[in-house]
């Protein structure tokens, strides 16, 4: 079962079918140049056989090492064993869907992997939802094979980078204090928890108090996008920032963007 309507779905089936055979053809040219992915490892979580199959063969043919799973209690086992980089997953499984897969994932604290999302076109609560919970990304029905490795190797290249910044100084702003080397946040002296993705965007405003930035230059220098596209997945992640910190770090410029308020 997934999030596509019928003849949604009907669409994506036919467009799998003649393309299966050639998904795991090295594609002649990529959206962004991430550095290489060798020993990275995504778990796509899927129930549609033919999409996952799809997608796991495109991944390796990235030289990314993918595993499998078509419900969400094999999904949240599947994570638990290999601790992968990135999952893949659908919103809609059997089980347990695809927002309880990441509550689960996201409560295990020996696991952190960056999560892409998978929903339906019109599927806006999905969307709103699943960024809430914890995912990083998503990615709407039916998807091209390079917009989908474009996003996972997005993502892998933010785990890159948030591992270069050892020896950074701490960000302390009242009773805020972020330490982009331990990546921990602490508010009024308590532990707070963020998804990579939150952590990221808390530091990169942080560091530069008072300066607006525009969602696409957001999406650009924190989600590593070329296009600038997915503003609302900016929003949300604001939005759920406001809620952990408190709104009153995190000033929005309406029509354009946010910026971190330091007093």
């Amino acid at each position: 079962m997934t999030t596509l309507t019928l003849d949604g779905e009907e669409r994506f089936r036919r467009f799998l079918h003649p393309v299966l055979t050639i998904l795991a053809r090295p594609y002649p040219g990529t959206v962004l140049s991430m550095g290489s992915v060798a020993g990275r490892t995504v778990v796509v979580v899927e129930d549609e056989h033919a999409i996952a199959e799809a997608v796991a063969a495109r991944l390796r043919a990235e030289d990314f090492e993918v595993h499998v799973a078509g419900d969400g209690p094999s999904g949240v086992d599947l994570c638990r064993r290999v601790r992968p980089d990135v999952v893949v997953l659908d919103v809609m499984l059997p089980g347990y869907d695809g927002l309880e897969v990441c509550r689960r994932i996201q409560a295990e604290p020996a696991i952190e992997p960056m999560i892409l999302m998978l929903t339906a076109r019109d599927a806006e609560t999905d969307v709103v939802v699943g960024l809430g919970v914890g995912a990083d990304d998503y990615v709407t029905k039916p998807f091209s094979a390079r917009e989908l490795v474009a996003r996972v190797k997005a993502l892998v290249r933010r785990i890159e980078r948030s591992a270069q910044v050892a020896g950074e100084a701490r960000i302390v702003a009242g009773d805020l204090e972020v330490d982009p080397a331990g990546r921990r946040v602490r508010l009024a002296g308590e532990e707070v928890h963020l998804t990579p993705t939150e952590f990221d965007l808390l530091v990169h405003l942080a560091r530069a108090p008072g300066v607006v930035f525009s969602r696409e230059r957001l999406l650009t220098e924190v989600w590593g996008y070329a296009d600038g596209s997915g503003e609302r997945t900016v929003d949300t992640h604001v939005a759920s920032l406001r809620r952990k910190v408190g709104a009153r770090w995190i000033r929005t410029a309406h029509g354009v963007g946010y910026a971190f308020e330091a007093g």
